[in-house]
């Protein structure tokens, strides 16, 4: 884990997180999940990654973090894996939205779920299960934030490869073994070609890597718990992404800061005269 001091919610009181709250009611929950991450990363990795991402971003901009629920929602070919401990997609939702209505009460009222696990099957119902509820609430997984990825990496993302291993040498590298980095395989049901993968720029005729059921189940395929490279994963590579994206998170807790005050919900807010959507 990073060493740089950040802003967790856990480690205040009540009083403390009020007072936070009327100066600056933006508050970051990271989630991540329990997964199996090859033979040689940590099952916790994704909750690793989330909450490292999580701690550069707080010691930068002095944002409030929440704590990490650890487990998360998975796609369909995850469960049955050994080392996973996968929720419902119900299970999960609720739990964010429950997560997210508590902090309500302490006074914040804009909310950036920064996911680390592909699981947007749970987290765009969460998000607006909570604007309808008048929540003001974003929701980002680091890969596809990032998108620029491949001007890091030699090879794109996909788990427990390259990216996610480099991010763990720098993040937490005392649960990493190198030694057991290995290639892995799996194959897509259709051709590449159809098929958006984490972090990469969508071209014509493609379809997001969670919109079918794209794979088999991983553990009749697997037969390492890697797909892609993480031989290639270096510590400089983990600092690169690590350093971007926190960046560009930086970026839009400025851009919410400069546009509503602390104590103003955006959804409360008039709309401009002129729409930006048309210029």
């Amino acid at each position: 884990m990073t060493t740089a001091k950040a802003i967790w919610w856990q480690n205040l009181t009540a009083p403390d997180l009020l007072a936070h709250a009327r100066k600056d009611d933006i508050a970051v929950l990271p989630i991540g999940a329990i997964e199996q991450h090859g033979p040689h990363c940590p099952c916790g990795s994704d909750d690793f990654n989330a909450i490292g991402l999580a701690e550069h971003l707080s010691a930068r901009t002095g944002v409030m973090l929440l704590p990490c629920p650890m487990y998360g929602s998975h796609p369909f070919h995850h469960w049955g894996m050994p080392g996973n401990i996968p929720l419902r997609f119900e299970t999960h939702i609720a739990l964010i939205e429950d997560i997210i209505k508590g902090a309500k009460v302490a006074g914040f009222n804009k909310f950036i779920i920064l996911s680390a696990h592909g699981q947007v099957s749970s987290t765009i119902v969460a998000v607006h299960k909570l604007g309808l509820a008048n929540i003001f609430t974003l929701s980002l997984h680091w890969y596809d934030f990032l998108r620029d990825q491949k001007t890091i990496l030699e090879t794109g993302m996909w788990h427990a490869d390259e990216a996610e291993t480099s991010m763990a040498l720098y993040l937490y590298p005392q649960f990493v073994d190198m030694s057991k980095a290995d290639k892995g395989g799996g194959a897509p049901l259709v051709d590449k070609r159809f098929i958006v993968g984490p972090g990469m720029p969508a071209g014509p005729g493609m379809m997001y890597h969670f919109e079918g059921t794209f794979a088999r189940p991983e553990v009749r395929e697997l037969k390492n718990g890697i797909i892609g490279d993480a031989t290639r994963a270096t510590v400089a590579k983990g600092e690169a992404m690590v350093t971007t994206v926190v960046g560009y998170m930086a970026d839009l807790i400025e851009d919410i800061r400069s546009r509503y005050a602390p104590g103003v919900n955006p959804l409360e807010t008039e709309p401009p005269a002129d729409s930006p959507w048309t210029k």
